[in-house]
């Protein structure tokens, strides 16, 4: 990333983005861009790199400002995704009490990649991690809802992928024309429904 660059690897993503973002708000941090990723943080435009980082090391992450947070996005989803019989199994329930594991939970935002408006929703506890596919398909539709490892997410167009898909969304979770372009960006708050009929 170059000379003004810094990179912090931690477990806490969410915390550091929250602490970082409301010290550059408050004038306490100078940087162009906070971006987080799956186990890092990256701040770029920092003017001076070892200052700012001698700084950081005596800040803490916020946890408190993580949770409280981020706008809620809730999608509609319809619950009919080839992988679903086979989550069910892995979790040990019903397809029906899978379904109303995942719209019972309240995901966020912790990072962005893969695609445009691509986000990776945490939220789902340890035990229901599931495992991607050992082949990924060729062709993944356009709002396909997937989980993979610790992470939920929607793809934002048709594409190649691994994950395991549960349902679909029609939400547009990216467009050029719209500001912000991303319908999910890191902090935003994720709720899940059942798609009405």
């Amino acid at each position: 990333m170059g000379w003004s660059a810094l990179l912090i690897e931690t477990e806490d993503v969410a915390g550091w983005r929250a602490e970082l973002t409301r010290r550059r708000h408050a004038g306490e941090l100078v940087a162009t861009e906070i971006v987080p990723g799956e186990r890092t943080v990256l701040l770029d435009g920092v003017p001076s790199p070892d200052r700012t980082a001698a700084l950081i090391a005596g800040w803490t992450p916020s946890g408190a400002a993580a949770a409280a947070e981020g706008p809620v996005v809730e999608l509609p989803t319809v619950y009919d995704g080839e992988d679903l019989p086979l989550v069910a199994r892995h979790w040990g329930m019903s397809v029906d009490e899978v379904v109303e594991r995942h719209t019972g939970t309240g995901f966020r935002v912790a990072f962005c990649g893969f695609a445009p408006g691509f986000g990776y929703l945490t939220g789902l506890p340890d035990e229901l991690r599931v495992p991607r596919l050992e082949t990924p398909r060729t062709r993944v539709p356009a709002g396909a809802v997937g989980l993979a490892g610790e992470f939920c997410g929607v793809y934002p167009r048709e594409s190649p992928g691994g994950w395991r898909l549960i349902g679909h969304t029609d939400a547009v979770l990216w467009d050029a024309d719209r500001e912000p372009a991303a319908l999910l960006s890191p902090g935003t708050r994720v709720r899940f429904r059942p798609a009405d009929g």
